[in-house]
């Protein structure tokens, strides 16, 4: 491995791969959400920081307006099911080419795509991963105790074995990541009924609060801890809606008293340093609502910072 004189950084293979799946939620314009984040410079910013950097596109998604929503408890589940497998095995084939995925959405519930890819790999070398899930939400509805029936809320509870079974059983496998290795980072909004999912699923979890009393690195520490102990790694995935609307207005569902600039930065440079991220997504950038794309530029910097840019 060659360490850049300039950036320090440890060059890395990276595919870009788009997901512009907005049949999870209700407020429309995350589909626009890939090309916001490329806009905002994603690739060469990365491949200024030493990396290399191709971009695989994006995965084929079909628009509300085609299809019927199907069961109102969980809203267009088959197509965000077949979005999610073929995104899966676009994860898949760039682990083994050797690459690590940035993955662009769209709204959350592409993460159950993600992490069946990633957890997939890994299993086939008789290994496991872990996930940190970063987001202002605990996305571990069920269409059984979902208040909208919109499956962005769902994207969890079926990695962790207890969701739509459609979403649950990509590669026919479950749980893809074990509670113990599975931690929430930053949630400040959690629907009644779904905090009894919560305690449920038996995952560890570090509110606003936590961050607020502890302090970031604390948090951030003991978070890589739980999703690294035992694993091969673990899979990014960050929700923009974690960080407070002032400095991210373009998000799908906002919520104030979310994580501050520099706090984000922070919790980012902290997983850059301990070296171990396998895979990294940003998910519900939505550039309709947002501010001159200062949401997408937002994560353009959050992703460098993952990706091992420093300040000095």
């Amino acid at each position: 491995m060659t360490i850049s004189p300039t950036t320090s950084v440890i060059p890395k293979k990276i595919r870009v791969i788009g997901v512009p799946l907005d049949l999870g939620q209700s407020r429309r314009g995350v589909d626009m959400g890939p090309s916001a984040v490329r806009v905002a410079g994603l690739e060469a910013r990365l491949e200024a920081l030493g990396h290399q950097v191709e971009d695989g596109g994006n995965v084929a998604v079909a628009m509300p307006e085609q299809k019927k929503e199907g069961d109102p408890h969980a809203k267009y589940l088959k197509e965000i099911t077949v979005t999610c497998t073929k995104h899966a095995e676009l994860i898949v084939k760039t682990l083994e080419a050797g690459k690590t995925p940035i993955s662009l959405g769209g709204d959350h519930s592409l993460a159950a795509g993600t992490v069946a890819g990633v957890a997939e790999f890994f299993r086939r070398q008789n290994q496991r991963i872990g996930l940190i899930w970063i987001d202002a939400h605990t996305d571990l509805n069920t269409p059984e105790t979902s208040p909208s029936g919109n499956v962005h809320g769902m994207p969890l509870a079926a990695i962790l074995g207890f969701g739509p079974a459609e979403l649950q059983n990509i590669y026919d496998f479950s749980p893809k990541v074990r509670p113990d290795n599975c931690v929430l980072v930053g949630v400040r909004d959690i629907d009644a009924i779904e905090k009894e999912n919560v305690r449920r699923a038996g995952i560890s979890v570090f509110t606003m609060r936590d961050i607020d009393e502890r302090g970031m690195r604390t948090v951030m520490e003991e978070a890589l801890r739980i999703a690294g102990r035992g694993t091969a790694g673990y899979h990014i995935s960050l929700d923009m809606d974690w960080i407070d609307p002032e400095d991210a207005p373009g998000v799908g569902t906002p919520v104030r008293g979310g994580a501050t600039y520099r706090e984000a930065h922070l919790a980012m440079e902290i997983i850059a340093d301990h070296g171990r991220m396998l895979s990294f997504e940003i998910v519900e950038v939505n550039p309709v609502i947002d501010e001159h794309n200062r949401t997408a530029d937002l994560a353009v910097e959050l992703a460098l910072s993952a990706f091992g840019k420093k300040i000095l």
